[in-house]
């Protein structure tokens, strides 16, 4: 093993796996992180003692639609995904999906070369795109423009199929109403991450989609047909399959912790839940509000809403997702930790892993205990 410089004792460590409290993480002097027993660190070696909390990946968030006071929807530009991506790192996000929500052809296509030309400059963090629309149903298009959202015609695939061409990762949230099993089908053979969401399909509906190749569910519980004693809907079909993924709001506003409690004891596998903060202009910053396709949405006591009442996205940072799932659900932190993790992460084509030793020390974070803001390791190895 190279020479220590530095170690970190005094925090769990979630190493991709497992959780480990006997260890200090070690970086060493070729730049490269491993775990040692606290007891066997030479007394010469600089440590710092973290005084609890976890070490761990940064996290991985595949629904971002903001930060910094921008929207993604209102600026198409590396500039802007700049922004986005700096208010993110400053919450611990060291991976993420820009997300564009239902919008005109044209800005689509504008998101998607923003993104590529981001990627290509370098803009840290991006690790591709989801396009939340517009093929969605009006009947469930929650903060969507109804104006805006239509079916998927021949150009409109050509145009993603060429994005998972140009990008590391696409995710597409669809509703079948909107989007047929062949379009499904192809964008799935074509490495492209497909979501159902804002949908209001039945169950057999939702089940042959996940068969002809949708692998996730958007924002589980939101937005969708609803599990009924006689209609499953689509969160009954999610809950069904053990080869379906679901991204998940956790902040007590969008879905009640005894609903997400039950969900999770339904789930055969119960791995297949990730977090996500939905998050919106607000992230990272202290606006009281913004615009959403020219309409004003209003953030008050960590809910944003349209003038209607309608929820409009999340005001939400991952490390209150996880004080969510372990204090008011109830779930342990080995578990949760993954969610905004090493799960995510495995929906990703190309992008981290989310497993310690693969990660490197500037994209590691010390999470405290209190879940407030976390901090990188790599600038307290400075």
């Amino acid at each position: 093993m190279s020479p220590i410089r530095k170690a970190f004792a005094g925090a769990h460590i979630y190493d991709g796996q497992k959780m480990d409290e006997n260890h200090a993480l070690v970086l060493l002097e070729d730049g490269t992180v491993d775990l040692v027993p606290q007891p066997t660190l030479p007394r010469d070696c600089s440590v710092e003692n973290l005084n609890g909390g976890i070490i761990s990946p940064g996290f991985v968030d595949l629904q971002v639609n903001g930060g910094g006071g921008v929207m993604f929807n209102d600026d198409q530009s590396t500039q802007a995904l700049t922004t986005i991506a700096e208010a993110h790192a400053s919450l611990g996000t060291t991976a993420f999906l820009p997300t564009l929500i239902t919008d005109t052809p044209e800005r689509t296509k504008a998101a998607i070369s923003a993104v590529e030309q981001a990627i290509a400059e370098n803009v840290e963090n991006i690790a591709g795109i989801h396009l939340e629309g517009p093929h969605l149903s009006v009947a469930r298009k929650g903060a969507h423009d109804p104006q805006l959202i239509r079916p998927m015609t021949d150009e409109d695939l050509s145009v993603v199929l060429r994005a998972a061409e140009r990008l590391p990762n696409v995710m597409m949230t669809v509703a079948p109403e909107t989007t047929t099993n062949t379009q499904i089908r192809t964008m799935s053979d074509a490495g492209i991450i497909v979501s159902l969401g804002h949908t209001d399909a039945d169950f057999e509906t939702c089940m042959a989609a996940f068969d002809a190749g949708a692998r996730c569910v958007t924002h589980l519980f939101n937005a969708m047909s609803q599990l009924g004693n006689r209609e499953p809907g689509l969160v009954g079909a999610a809950l069904t399959r053990d080869d379906v993924f679901a991204g998940l709001i956790a902040d007590s506003i969008h879905v009640h912790p005894a609903t997400i409690c039950i969900a999770l004891s339904a789930l055969a596998q119960k791995d297949r839940v990730f977090l996500v903060t939905d998050a919106m202009a607000t992230a990272g910053s202290d606006i009281d509000g913004f615009l959403l396709n020219g309409r004003k949405v209003c953030r008050k006591e960590k809910r944003l809403t349209l003038e209607d009442g309608t929820l409009a996205g999340a005001d939400l940072d991952m490390a209150r997702a996880l004080s969510v799932m372990t204090d008011d659900v109830g779930e342990n932190m080995l578990q949760t930790i993954a969610r905004a993790t090493t799960t995510p992460a495995g929906l990703l084509r190309d992008g981290p892993s989310g497993t310690l030793r693969k990660t490197p020390i500037d994209k590691l974070i010390h999470i405290p205990a209190d879940f407030s803001a976390p901090t990188y390791l790599g600038l307290k190895a400075a």
